[in-house]
């Protein structure tokens, strides 16, 4: 089968085409044919291993201190299964699907993949479009994961900075779903969007800083790792929530000090694998709550050019790659 690997880490031209063997399902795992996948700012950082430095070790240790130990990347996907293995209940051949590789060493830059009947892996509805439903896996079921830890009431007032990244504009339209008083940060380019989105106010955050315009919020969300963290305290009420999806060491300290002196919660980390978090959003995408918002879409053969334009930072939502025409 084909697929798209790379042997050492650096730009995306590392990235290239080889002809490996078709993998066989183990008894308790599914064979995949990937239709659809995704390129994620995951993707991204691993594959040049651009990690904050206090990161470094334990992250070259994970992911393999000379060469990747994992050589194929790819996150997530939709797909087709075209075999199981004898002690699979769950799935059959020919179920249409979707699932996250991030919890099984990535893998879903190549043209067939086996995942574990057990591992976040569910059907999908023809209802939920392959492009749709390749991206729900870690941008949706991130800004998920950290708005069901904030319990949003109705009516609360919560900031969403970078909302117009793929776990940004999940989240913008999460948050209004469970009823708050949306405020997304994010550049002049992507202000139409994050307002198209849902939000009620947003903020350019080359022209305003948040964190000095008087506003308190019951809320804060960094989907980006990139906003001032003493700065997003300060704006942050008393009894407040401060989520935190890229959270370096350094500002995972400051956090758990944060919560020992104060009533504020602050939540880092990532979502844990549930499989009834992929149902739930591709529920709320057929019911047309949310829709899955994507920048661009590639064929696997230009993965390359795919990668450079991710790199550059600047990318709306999801950038998807076509593996095999659905």
């Amino acid at each position: 089968m084909k697929a798209v690997v790379y042997e050492k880490y650096g730009p995306p031209e590392v990235l290239e085409f080889r002809e490996i063997e078709k993998p066989t399902p183990k008894d308790n795992e599914v064979l995949v044919k990937v239709l659809m996948t995704t390129v994620t700012v995951a993707d991204s950082r691993v594959r040049g291993f651009t990690v904050p430095l206090s990161y470094w070790l334990p992250a070259r240790i994970a992911l393999g201190i000379r060469k990747p130990k994992q050589a194929i990347l790819g996150a997530e996907l939709a797909g087709e299964i075209v075999s199981v293995g004898k002690d699979v209940k769950r799935f059959k051949k020919g179920d249409q699907v979707f699932a996250s590789t991030f919890e099984h060493g990535f893998g879903s830059y190549a043209e067939y993949r086996c995942l574990p009947e057990d591992g976040l892996l569910v059907k999908r509805s023809l209802k939920l479009t392959c492009e749709d439903a390749a991206t729900l896996p870690i941008g949706g079921r991130t800004a998920l994961y950290f708005l069901r830890q904030a319990n949003i009431q109705p009516g609360q007032k919560v900031l969403i900075y970078g909302a117009s990244g793929s776990i940004g504009t999940f989240a913008v339209q999460l948050a209004c779903y469970f009823g708050a008083e949306v405020t997304g940060v994010c550049s002049t380019a992507n202000l139409e969007l994050v307002k198209s989105l849902g939000a009620d106010k947003v903020i350019d955050y080359t022209q305003e800083d948040f964190t000095q315009n008087g506003e308190t919020y019951d809320v804060i969300f960094d989907a980006v790792g990139k906003a001032s963290y003493s700065g997003s305290l300060r704006s942050l009420k008393e009894d407040g929530t401060y989520l935190q999806a890229v959270s370096a060491p350094g500002i995972s300290l400051r956090m758990k000090w944060s919560s020992l002196t104060s009533s504020r919660k602050l939540v880092g980390g990532g979502p844990p694998p549930k499989s009834e978090d992929l149902v739930f959003l591709s529920e709320l995408v057929e019911a047309g709550e949310i829709k899955p918002v994507i920048d661009r879409v590639y064929p696997l053969d230009q993965i390359v050019e795919a990668h450079r334009y991710v790199d550059k930072g600047h990318k709306k939502g999801n950038v998807v790659i076509t593996v095999y025409a659905n």
